[in-house]
């Protein structure tokens, strides 16, 4: 990648979900780059501690089930305790499911893949909003998919999931205007993480082929574009949906 932008994000709270691997790592690390505290959520708790080392005491790591309201809750009492108010929540937690057709799917792998992809979002951010209303002061950026937009043949649960998190980040993002909090939402293409383990081969080399610029997108160039919508820069764009797909998608 390029020589990398200043992002000021000095002294922000930030809470990542899914912060073990992946795109959660990218942008717990770039936000950390950018001076913002970072609160890591994730279910693999060793994973997490893992990841963290390298963050030293600009992070504190919390193992919790982002579909379990309860775990959220005390996630988010000890963030609070830890670094103060929450300003920033990114929504990354997720998984993609089985491949399959729509009338094959699996009933428990359509509600696992709804729960956490899309109904997690919800849970978060209604967690999180109340103190961020009261601060007058917040950025909320969740992680959809260019499946959201366009719906992946193979993978109903995720699309539809991913179309949600949209629906309900335009929702949010309405309900808000009346406080400085900007809830935007971004659509990147598939990118070289592990859930590409989830995923058969077949159906990444269909995702591949229909990128223009013919890679998947990096962690590092989605860790950017979200910490830049995270960031008190980023005050008038509100219920916005941000393209990350290589030239798929260009609404």
């Amino acid at each position: 990648m390029a020589q990398q932008n200043q992002i000021n994000l000095q002294g922000r709270h930030a809470v990542v979900t899914g912060a073990a691997q992946g795109f959660g790592l990218a942008i717990t690390a770039r936000m950390v780059e950018s001076g913002a505290y970072v609160s890591m959520w994730d279910i693999d708790g060793a994973e997490l501690e893992k990841a963290a080392a390298a963050f030293g005491d600009k992070v504190r790591t919390q193992a919790c089930d982002v579909t379990d309201v309860g775990q959220i809750a005390a996630a988010v009492a000890d963030s609070n305790a830890a670094f103060g108010t929450i300003s920033i929540l990114v929504n990354n937690a997720g998984i993609t499911g089985p491949n399959d057709v729509t009338w094959n799917y699996p009933v428990e792998d359509w509600r696992r893949v709804i729960e956490l992809d899309m109904n997690a979002v919800f849970y978060c951010c209604r967690a999180v909003v109340p103190q961020m209303i009261e601060a007058n002061y917040g950025r909320i950026v969740n992680i959809a998919s260019i499946a959201g937009k366009e719906g992946n043949a193979n993978a109903a649960a995720y699309s539809t999931a991913k179309a949600g998190v949209i629906g309900l980040t335009k929702s949010l993002g309405k309900e808000l205007v009346d406080h400085d909090i900007a809830v935007n939402c971004i659509t990147p293409a598939a990118a070289k993480t592990r859930i590409f383990e989830q995923m058969s081969q077949a159906h990444i080399d269909a995702m591949l082929s229909k990128i223009p610029r013919k890679r998947f997108v990096l962690v590092e160039e989605v860790a950017a574009m979200v910490c830049w919508m995270a960031s008190e820069e980023n005050h008038f764009t509100t219920g916005g949906v941000f393209d990350i797909s290589g030239g798929r998608a260009t609404y």
